[in-house]
């Protein structure tokens, strides 16, 4: 072991300023994909009428999802073209474009998980 060992209460302050600016970065990252239109695979149904999904960069269990309102017409495993409309620390909030079932041109909106 190292001599003079970093106090407990310190350790723990540093990792929450190193966590806080994590957020940021990861916060301003995601918010530059508001407004693209983005390629997901469809990997669930939310119960509440949306869908989770991922995108090409999204490895699951690491990364956040891509949720989707209105997104239960999109079958699971399928591919589907979303509009990103949010952006938190962690998750992308997007519409469809065309849902399975939907009439061209419909907008979806959007809802916080």
């Amino acid at each position: 072991a190292l001599p003079d060992p970093v106090p407990e209460e310190v350790k723990q302050e540093r990792q929450a300023r190193l966590m806080a600016l994590q957020a940021g970065i990861s916060t301003r990252r995601l918010r530059r994909k508001v407004g693209q239109i983005l390629k997901v695979l469809v990997d669930a149904h939310d119960g509440e009428g949306g869908a989770i999904a991922r995108s090409s960069a999204d490895a699951p269990e690491i990364d956040g999802v891509v949720l989707i309102e209105e997104g239960a017409a999109l079958p699971v495993g399928e591919f589907a073209e979303v509009r990103i409309v949010e952006a938190d620390e962690h998750d992308l909030y997007a519409e469809t474009i065309v849902a399975k079932g939907d009439p061209p041109g419909r907008v979806h909106k959007r809802r916080r998980r």
